[in-house]
């Protein structure tokens, strides 16, 4: 209880949280891409993994984190889950995971860029995209592969590009 004789919310300690999830996935090929936790202790654990991950590693990873952060200590609700396919990337390790893969790109001056991510330098992305290019004396565009390096300051939102 407060001064007031309010019942207090106890903030859980995102910092402790990070901390404890990144050391339960060290010896995985899974990490921690977000973190969020609420004014009113919603906590929402997003992971994502160099392989797959299954919905009984999630509850896995919950029940972890329960035993860890006792709901006696402290009330909170708590969701674990997987990056999509097609989730925006939030961490460098699924720009590291999708080096050779499609990707779809907005920059921050809104451009909408396709192409394969063919490589990764310490601050952007090297992307290969088919542009149709016309050449002066031609009457139709030829199809030219393009090198660009993005630099991550210039991304706005970035993910796998799903194709069917």
């Amino acid at each position: 209880m407060d001064l007031d004789g309010h019942n207090a919310i106890i903030m859980i300690d995102k910092e402790k949280l990070t901390d404890f999830i990144s050391g339960v996935l060290a010896d995985t090929d899974c990490f921690l891409t977000d973190l969020t936790v609420s004014a009113d202790n919603d906590i929402v654990v997003e992971i994502d993994s160099d392989g797959s991950i299954d919905i009984d590693f999630c509850s896995a990873l919950s029940r972890r984190i329960e035993e860890a952060f006792p709901r006696d200590d402290e009330d909170y609700t708590l969701e674990v889950g997987s990056a999509g396919i097609t989730a925006p990337f939030k961490v460098r390790r699924q720009w590291e995971k999708n080096v050779g893969n499609d990707i779809e790109m907005l920059t921050r001056d809104g451009k909408k860029l396709y192409g394969r991510l063919v490589d990764l330098t310490d601050d952007a992305a090297v992307v290969e995209s088919e542009q149709k290019v016309r050449r002066e004396g031609m009457k139709r565009p030829v199809v030219e592969v393009l090198r660009m390096e993005i630099p991550f300051a210039d991304v706005k939102r970035a993910c796998y590009d799903l194709k069917f």
